[in-house]
């Protein structure tokens, strides 16, 4: 009972933030990300997102590939600014970290099915699951790949 009791109040709970400023590595190991893109006026909107590294060897691996609708909220507001937000997150969206300023870009459509590759390796059999669904319903031609950087870069 007693120890049941210290578990219970532990200082180091799930859903605490944290008050650490993420790498790029920390990112890149993240379940989810929360993707903050703002609207014309600067009002943040915030997203949990899967990302993947990206596997193109022709890269330094210092970018993020994320798979999402084409007709977005998200990617109508990236077409109107690059700036985003970037930190680790909940699956419901609670931050888990404090947010790192970055830069996202709308890739060019012969490359969402390596995006869609990269999900897949990542999140292993239940990427693969997504995958298929969203292929399922029109995702090669309906979604686009994101490029999310850090602003560093």
């Amino acid at each position: 009972m007693r120890k049941a009791f210290r578990m219970r109040f532990c200082v180091c709970s799930p859903g605490r933030l944290a008050h650490v400023t993420p790498t790029f590595a920390d990112l890149a190991k993240a379940q989810y990300i929360l993707l903050t893109t703002f609207t014309k006026d600067g009002r943040p909107k915030p997203v949990p997102v899967w990302a993947a590294l990206d596997s193109d060897g022709s890269e330094r691996g210092d970018r993020l590939l994320v798979i999402t609708e084409g007709k977005s909220w998200k990617v109508k507001r990236i077409r109107n600014t690059s700036r985003v937000t970037l930190a680790t997150c909940t699956m419901r969206g609670r931050p888990t970290s404090e947010a790192v300023e970055g830069t996202a870009a709308i890739l060019d459509k012969s490359q969402t099915g390596a995006v869609y590759d990269a999900i897949g390796k990542r999140y292993g059999i239940v990427g693969k699951v997504f995958n298929f669904f969203s292929k399922l319903r029109g995702g090669m031609e309906n979604n686009v790949g994101l490029e999310l950087k850090l602003a560093d870069n």
